[in-house]
């Protein structure tokens, strides 16, 4: 038996848990119809097979109809999903896994658009900021019916062989009821007091408990401090507590401390990368101390040191480490095995969560087989022969090639300009705030060194260099470089800068700045919030609709909380057309798309963030002695099968590039490129 306090068996009423780590519910999205199939049972059984104690599946499973699936929920009412709950129970059962779900009616938090187009309901007349929908305040008959809902989707969750349900309170319906901030009603139900308030969940929990089995396990995941006035404190939310303990009905808490009506209040309660870890740890602690019950608990744990501290200082008895499970499903697997060091970091990016409402589905921002656990398996199969392989480039997808390819038994041979590894990462970890995401470097790195691949940094590769190694494979991974052509124009804009070379330093910020952004992804605010923290007057302009539309809502909060109290505007749907010298000021011609509409404006120094244009000058010097002319075939790529095209017979090595090599993208697709190409290969 281990001494390590992360390995010990933990009795959850008559269910023994194999250890103290979890898996808090979340859901990836990756339903379909509303039904967990195979990917999603694939996502979950990973981490199973892997030591995970307990997986709690699902974000908030819907009981109602009239809770409109907001980002993929599964459809807890519905009788078809029974088998599918079954199948999936099954498979985390085959390997050891406890296995749970969460239950939820969203109230407010959803929106009437969706599903059956039935208006959404709450105890509140007032929307939800994050979600937009103005709700129905609820009727007697509405109440009775979604507590007969809740109920009977229990009982189908116990038939589908789960071994309990949690009942997610905190921003959804129940916590609408409670919450003094969101009850609006008169009555048995209404905001007199908190027995009235409490009424609803009161009765929701005795109708379960009523209609299950007495084994079967039923917690609340419930916010005991809103952190914001008028709403619940510490001391409502423990005496909440108390209250729930004392009922004898419920089996666990898992405890959140926060708001989640907004995206500055999501990202207090799930807090992104640049902001503390563990936050409501020490909470989470106290309530288990006030109330004796057993405690779960999940807010940016993302290493193995916190979630140890957090059992072994009696804190919690069961720890979630659900975004640190996306970036490695296999964490408890290394602890075992004293491989630790082995564990692929969460970078706390939040790329999966924003993902889930930008797409649709959750993605890690660099372990692409998460949620593709069906066609990219997180295990490295090893190749039927050794080849010799040459990568031209050390950033993120470069790297990913190397350490593709030396698991595989190739021999790597890795090629980088700059004196260090990293590329546009480096460049992102300039920022104080965004530092964590070197650790998509330094866990390559560290991979690649310890399986002996031979690295030259410092050094241009010149297409002889690479020939004398006889090379049977060759991966551009060479990245890009600052496009600055105005799209009106066809022409670099003269007299402008890129936000790499305010990131970066090599270029100091003028007094007034104009930050023109045509990608909007993170350089531009990157820029905007190093040139506004050197005093800067900055002005964010785009030709879209909105300002950075590719940087979701938990990852714009840090941004905005960091350029608000500054001398900054954000200036939407205007194009900027020219640029020119005016003395010693630049004065940009301005646009718009939507008319003829043209002005003009002075300012100190311009900004473009353009995205990139390939770097592939070497490319294309090699292409003429390839095999493939570096053709690839897409069917084989996107199938896991082998390159086999040989355009040219008489080439000596196949060739390929990757990343922003190919085309300006994010960091996911230049992992993901890497991955899948040289698992092959």
């Amino acid at each position: 038996m281990s001494n390590d306090p992360l390995l010990q068996p933990y009795q959850l009423k008559h269910l023994t848990l194999r250890n103290r780590i979890m898996t808090t519910s979340h859901e990836p999205a990756y339903s379909d119809d509303g039904m967990p199939g195979a990917r999603y049972r694939a996502y979950h059984a990973e981490r199973a097979k892997a030591g995970v104690a307990l997986a709690m599946t699902a974000g908030s499973a819907v009981v109602s109809k009239d809770s409109p699936p907001a980002f993929g929920n599964l459809l807890a009412y519905k009788d078809e999903i029974v088998p599918h709950i079954r199948a999936l129970t099954d498979e985390l059962h085959a390997h050891g896994c406890a296995a749970m779900i969460q239950l939820s009616h969203m109230g407010r938090r959803s929106g009437w658009a969706a599903g059956d187009w039935l208006p959404t309901l709450s105890a509140s007349k007032h929307r939800e900021p994050a979600h937009r929908s103005f709700p129905k305040r609820m009727e007697d008959w509405d109440i009775e019916r979604v507590l007969r809902d809740y109920a009977d989707a229990a009982e189908r969750m116990q038939a589908g062989g789960m071994d309990g349900i949690e009942l997610q309170v905190y921003g959804h319906l129940p916590d609408q009821f409670w919450s003094p901030l969101t009850n609006d009603l008169d009555g048995p139900y209404g905001n007199a007091d908190l027995t009235t308030r409490m009424h609803f969940p009161m009765q929701m929990l005795s109708m379960i408990r009523d209609r299950v089995d007495p084994d079967f396990l039923v917690g609340f995941r419930f916010t005991a401090d809103e952190a914001q006035a008028g709403g619940i404190d510490a001391d409502l939310g423990l005496r909440i507590a108390r209250i729930l303990a004392e009922t004898g009905q419920l089996d666990f808490f898992n405890v959140i401390r926060g708001r989640i009506h907004t995206d500055p209040a999501m990202t207090d309660v799930i807090p992104v990368q640049g902001m503390k870890s563990a936050p409501h740890l020490d909470f989470a602690g106290a309530v288990r101390e006030a109330t004796g019950m057993p405690t779960f608990h999940a807010s940016r744990i993302p290493d193995v040191a916190t979630a140890r501290h957090a059992v072994s200082a009696g804190l919690l008895d069961m720890v979630g480490m659900t975004r640190a499970h996306m970036a490695d499903p296999h964490i408890v697997k290394k602890i075992i095995e004293g491989r630790e060091h082995d564990i692929r970091p969460c970078v706390g990016a939040t790329y999966c969560l924003d993902r889930i409402y930008g797409a649709g589905e959750a993605l890690c921002i660099h372990n692409p087989s998460t949620g593709r656990e069906l066609s990219q398996p997180h295990e490295i199969a090893p190749a039927e022969a050794s080849k010799r392989v040459v990568v031209i480039g050390a950033g993120p997808a470069g790297l990913e090639a190397a350490r593709v390819a030396v698991e595989r038994g190739h021999d790597v041979v890795v090629f980088e300009a700059q004196p260090d590894p990293g590329g546009q990462i480096r460049l992102t970890a300039q920022s104080h705030r965004r530092r964590e995401m070197i650790g998509i470097i330094d866990w390559r790195m560290e991979q690649c060194t310890a399986r002996d691949v031979t690295f030259h940094f410092n050094t241009w590769a010149e297409p002889e260099d690479i020939i004398t190694l006889a090379p049977d494979i060759v991966i551009i991974a060479t990245g890009g470089l600052p496009n600055l052509e105005l799209f009106e124009t066809g022409k670099d804009a003269e007299h402008v800068v890129s936000a790499w070379d305010l990131i970066s330093g090599d270029v100091k910020p003028a007094e007034t700045v104009l930050i023109y952004d045509e990608t909007g992804d993170h350089p531009a605010l990157q820029a905007a919030e190093f040139a506004a923290q050197a005093g800067s007057s900055v002005e964010v302009m785009t030709p879209d609709r909105t300002f950075s539309p590719d940087i979701m809502g938990m990852n714009l909060v840090p941004y905005m909380r960091a350029l608000q109290d500054k001398d900054v505007t954000f200036t939407v749907t205007r194009r900027l057309m020219n640029v020119a010298r005016d003395g010693n000021k630049l004065t940009a011609t301005i646009g718009t798309d939507y008319s003829d509409h043209t002005h003009e404006a002075q300012y100190d120094q311009v900004v473009v963030n353009y995205g990139t244009l390939p770097n592939d000058d070497l490319y294309h010097a090699l292409r003429p002695q390839s095999l493939n002319l570096g053709a690839v075939d897409y069917d084989a790529l996107t199938e896991s099968r082998p390159q086999k095209i040989r355009t040219n017979p008489e080439g000596a090595f196949q060739l390929f590039r990757i990343g922003d090599a190919v085309s300006a993208r994010n960091t996911h697709a230049a992992i993901y490129d890497a991955l899948r190409l040289v698992r092959t290969l």
